[in-house]
């Protein structure tokens, strides 16, 4: 029974309904007490993605009538982050290509910050109000990050007070339900970074808190391309390799995202399906389930792709479209299958751990189910699976969708646009491409 509802109970927590009306709670809440519109932001020092963050903060105030407060935190939840060393090593690299893209201020190195001006650097952001001067927190990260002369140490009393204050905004940020660094929270809902802030952006300037009639959101992009003609001739491409798991919302994103970049470009899109996180011993508390379920509600939405009423396939159901990898891809139809479960699974409520769902998802995709039925019980495919495990692991990523372009590593379905920019360059010529080109042509062409 509890299987049969669930379904149905995603789609109404995804429902814009719902979300229209938790947003209307909180602006009349917001109006009957008389307050403005107040931003609160939780920056990490040793972050990459919060100091692009804080770099753009004061733009974000000068463009809309809302108060931003920031809070320091330190603590990394254990349980939040499985792979954190693979994590922070792919998060340097990764920022420093937004920062391209996006014209801030990067060191020129891939790698961590030198130590020496942590300490003293954290205790000093700490005792910062969260009201203070952003050009304050600013100056502070860009120590951190850019390096500066040494600063004069602070004294004992300081010291005790910012390390209580820091303990406070971290058990802060928990209370309120989150875990990354560089989030904002407006009014009920997270936003992360540079990557989440068009959402942001589009929902102050529906509560007319924008400055100028004419404003739109800046923070786009990473999705939002130049118009790019195909030239009539061009080179052979690489292979578009990605790392996907039946199980991911994000990976369905990134499924529907690279079928149709591979169709558009006639790249050959190779799929390496992985063991969910969950079926891999790893655990993901309901705080992070959540925020991933509702923002990939909304980037769906953003991105025109059904999401929202999911039969959850952990276990039998992903152990069911494993069993069928071979025997889709002997029939010349891997896509097309996997396709058909991803949607099935996270926006039409079928049930893929029930012979009446799977027999949906196999005949609509023109695989034949007396066929597919005898084949559902094999176990060939773990080695499979785990193979592509240990390949996505060597590759520097621990999660899904991983995508290979090029000899170009990219987490997310974030970072789509970002191989397509990569393909656009090899279309037209043939030389090595990096993100950094990426970067140059959506930053001179996409406004």
């Amino acid at each position: 029974m509890k299987n049969a509802l669930m379904p149905y109970v995603a789609r109404f927590i995804a429902s814009d309904t719902l979300l229209s009306a938790r947003r209307s709670a909180h602006e009349l809440l917001r109006r009957a007490r008389g307050r403005g519109h107040r931003l609160a932001v939780y920056l990490r020092l040793n972050d990459p993605y919060s100091f692009l963050l804080v770099q753009v903060l004061p733009q974000l105030q000068q463009r809309f009538a809302v108060q931003i407060d920031c809070y320091l935190v330190s603590e990394f939840q254990a349980e939040m982050y499985p792979r954190l060393d693979l994590l922070q090593r792919y998060a340097l690299s990764d920022a420093r290509a937004l920062a391209k893209l996006y014209d801030l201020p990067y060191p020129d190195s891939d790698a961590a910050p030198q130590a020496a001006l942590a300490e003293n650097v954290t205790q000093r952001l700490a005792l910062l109000p969260p009201s203070e001067d952003l050009d304050k927190w600013l100056a502070l990260f860009h120590a951190y990050w850019m390096g500066a002369a040494t600063l004069e140490p602070l004294n004992q009393a300081q010291m005790e007070r910012a390390s209580a204050q820091l303990q406070a905004n971290n058990r802060q940020l928990q209370a309120q339900g989150h875990y990354l660094g560089a989030m904002l929270h407006y009014a009920g809902e997270w936003y992360w970074g540079l990557d989440r802030l068009d959402h942001l952006e589009r929902r102050l300037i529906g509560l007319g808190c924008a400055h100028q009639a004419n404003e739109s959101p800046r923070f786009d992009r990473t999705y939002r391309l130049p118009a790019f003609s195909l030239p009539t001739t061009r080179p052979v491409l690489p292979p578009l390799t990605l790392f996907w798991s039946a199980r991911s919302p994000y990976s369905y994103l990134a499924l529907v995202r690279s079928i149709e970049l591979a169709r558009r470009y006639e790249l050959t899109l190779v799929i390496k399906p992985v063991l969910p996180m969950m079926m891999r011993n790893m655990f993901v508390p309901d705080t992070k389930k959540m925020y991933i379920f509702n923002d990939t509600k909304r980037e769906a939405k953003k991105l025109g792709i059904a999401y929202g009423f999911v039969a959850d396939p952990l276990g039998a159901a992903v152990e069911r479209c494993y069993a069928l990898l071979a025997y889709a891809e002997q029939a010349g139809r891997l896509h097309e299958f996997l396709l058909s479960f991803a949607s099935a699974v996270n926006a039409e409520g079928v049930r893929a751990e029930t012979d009446a769902g799977m027999r949906q998802i196999i005949e609509r995709c023109g695989l034949a189910w007396h066929e597919a039925e005898p084949l559902l019980a094999n176990t060939d495919w773990q080695a499979r699976v785990d193979a592509n495990l240990q390949e996505m692991l060597a590759l520097g990523c621990w999660g899904v969708p991983t995508l290979c372009y090029a000899q170009q590593v990219f987490w997310g379905q974030d970072r789509i646009g970002m191989v397509e920019l990569a393909v656009r360059r090899d279309c037209l010529a043939e030389r090595p491409v990096t993100v950094f080109d990426y970067a140059e042509e959506v930053g001179n062409g996409s406004r």
